[in-house]
């Protein structure tokens, strides 16, 4: 008998966890293809055959925002463990008789898509992928929303644009909306060590802001645990509201935190408001720290909001 064993070198020390799925070939009876899957370890390092993973991002005209959620869809990958394996499926140019044929396919499944300035609707993205998925054997969609606070965007138009794509889908794949990334408790340490990197005294927390009541709570709370002081680019209280009271207090050294996951026209707002500020406040020594953008700490973050195995 011909086993054929995949596995990625990153989980060989979560080998006594592994859970086992043997995909016979229909052709003939001694070829067996070996594809292992993990339960969750404490680091969070698991690799999942039956889901695939859709990451749901803002959307910008900047090339930057789909460059950045694309790098984080392959630090998630990595970090699921992503490896080539081999699926039989149907020898779609041989007619509706077709021959089963050894296909080439990665796993896991993870893609991006965008809630606006996209050219397809979300709910058509998400259409698209779970076919696609479905095509590489998963049963299971999981979309993790890529926003920071709980606006109008995570509660209530990406639900209605899952709600359409599953009405499309008949049920053919099952799809679960995980938490926004923003809910995650790990914020903390990662925000921690970008402060542990510059001289600063006092820190502020910029986010971007919501309308939406009660959208704020997770946000100040994290402030409130970095020692922060929290302001927003798009309601109050500012940037410069916030700059001009540390200012007035006597602090010389500030260092300012954008909450934000990519580069693109914001931050770029950010840093030359940043600027404009110092020459306001030459007493006041300001660190302008980078947007969060991608590192395998990003990703394991992502990684927790995802079902357990």
């Amino acid at each position: 008998m011909l086993l054929k064993v995949c596995q990625s070198p990153r989980l060989t020390e979560n080998l006594q966890k592994i859970a086992t799925t043997y995909t016979k070939n229909p052709k003939t009876d001694d070829t067996i293809i070996y594809t292992p899957s993990l339960t969750k370890s404490a680091d969070c390092e698991r690799l999942s055959f039956s889901s695939a993973y859709l990451l749901i991002f803002h959307g910008s005209r900047d090339p930057r925002s789909q460059a950045g959620a694309d790098r984080l869809a392959q630090e998630l990958s990595e970090c699921l463990g992503r490896q080539e394996t081999t699926r039989w499926v149907p020898d779609l140019q041989a007619g509706s008789n077709s021959p089963m044929q050894a296909k080439s396919v990665w796993y896991p499944q993870v893609g991006t898509a965008a809630l606006e300035l996209a050219p397809l609707p979300l709910h058509e993205q998400i259409r698209l992928f779970a076919n696609r998925a479905l095509t590489a054997g998963c049963q299971v969609l999981e979309i993790v929303p890529l926003f920071l606070l709980p606006g109008v965007h995570v509660m209530e138009d990406i639900p209605a644009e899952i709600a359409q794509a599953e009405a499309s889908l008949g049920g053919a794949l099952k799809i679960v909306l995980c938490p926004y990334l923003g809910s995650h408790p790990g914020w903390h340490q990662l925000l921690a060590a970008r402060q542990a990197a510059f001289e600063a005294k006092a820190w502020i927390l910029l986010a971007h802001g919501s309308r939406r009541a009660g959208s704020h709570q997770g946000v100040e709370q994290l402030a409130s645990q970095l020692g922060a002081e929290i302001a927003y680019w798009s309601v109050e209280p500012t940037l410069a509201q916030t700059v001009a009271e540390l200012a007035e207090l006597g602090h010389q050294q500030v260092g300012i935190l954008p909450y934000f996951l990519f580069a693109g026209g914001i931050t770029d707002a950010i840093a030359q408001q940043v600027e404009q500020l110092q020459q306001q406040f030459p007493g006041v020594q300001l660190y302008l720290a980078q947007p969060l953008e991608n590192s395998c700490e990003l990703a394991q973050l992502v990684l927790d909001l995802t079902q357990p195995i």
